[in-house]
């Protein structure tokens, strides 16, 4: 049951917002934490997770996410389902959000874990094989493909990094572009092309990922309209992230020209009580534990401003 006014609003359910929910339910905040599916977030598109404190065997993906909501429920976190549909936050002192089904609720503080998505290639085979040889984070998998032969899509910083990254375990990585020329910036392109372990594809793109129940070969076609297939036992998607930030006033949190949240080393955005955390904020590294760190943080700085302002 929804109250028309708390002093602390989480949205959305991902590591960030779970962390930030188990914060605020220990300092006994009077919160609420709005999530629009399941909570977990990105996570549960995780096959596995080998790189989280704490699970030495690893685990997957799905099983951490339930493990950060029995945590969370233990402590009674009020987690309630909804989609924001706008906020208004020009008002310090009369913040307020609207729900989809026309509820209104009025906060002291705000805590935005909308979290982000990256972008596929929406081909044949991606959705299937996601988890099976399909990736779309070189830091997290790459222990992964030990001595196998490895794709990259894309020619951004992101996407040249990664690959160098991946040779560190891969036998072989190629990195596949659908111009002549890379993205990325000089340094990080001369870092790749004095490795030895990267070779280039030029001015081609995947059209479909093939393999049973796990990805054995990528089907190209070039510029020119030429077919070709590409053996390989993993494929990164790296060509960008898109925020979730449909319900966010980008213009007055200063958002980046991405459409991510700038904030401070206390995740504070420019907006008095307003706090971020987690894929949303504008960073260079998005793992799960560095957004369960911020979702910490946020709640610390949602405490003081409430300390401070009541």
């Amino acid at each position: 049951m929804l109250k028309d006014h708390y002093e602390l609003v989480i949205l959305g359910g991902g590591p960030a917002g779970l962390s930030a929910g188990l914060y605020a339910a220990r300092a006994r905040i009077d919160h609420v934490l709005l999530e629009k599916g399941a909570p977990g977030g990105q996570v549960l598109n995780t096959d596995w997770v080998d790189n989280y404190p704490g699970f030495p065997e690893g685990l997957s993906g799905f099983d951490l996410a339930e493990k950060m909501t029995e945590h969370a429920k233990r402590f009674d976190v009020n987690i309630q389902y909804g989609d924001v549909e706008t906020l208004e936050l020009e008002d310090e002192n009369n913040k307020s959000l609207k729900l989809d089904n026309g509820t209104i609720i009025k906060f002291d503080t705000l805590i935005i874990c909308t979290g982000a998505r990256p972008n596929t290639l929406n081909v044949p085979g991606e959705d299937e094989l996601r988890g099976k040889g399909v990736s779309y984070c070189g830091t997290c998998d790459a222990p992964f493909y030990r001595n196998v032969h490895v794709a990259v899509i894309g020619g951004g910083d992101t996407a040249v990094e990664e690959a160098d990254y991946l040779t560190r375990f891969a036998s072989k990585v190629s990195i596949i572009h659908r111009r002549d020329e890379l993205r990325a910036t000089k340094i990080i392109q001369e870092m790749a092309y004095a490795n030895e372990k990267i070779e280039f594809i030029w001015n081609s793109r995947v059209v479909s990922i093939e393999g049973d129940n796990a990805v054995k070969e990528l089907k190209l076609i070039d510029n020119d309209g030429n077919t070709s297939t590409l053996a390989v036992e993993g494929v990164f998607i790296l060509i960008g992230i898109t925020p979730n930030n449909s319900c966010i006033p980008l213009e007055l949190l200063k958002a980046d020209q991405w459409g991510f949240i700038p904030v401070d080393n206390e995740c504070r955005t420019s907006v008095q009580g307003v706090m971020a955390a987690g894929d949303i904020i504008s960073k260079n590294v998005r793992q799960i534990v560095n957004a369960a760190g911020e979702g910490a943080v946020s709640v610390l700085s949602a405490e003081a401003y409430l300390n401070t302002h009541k």
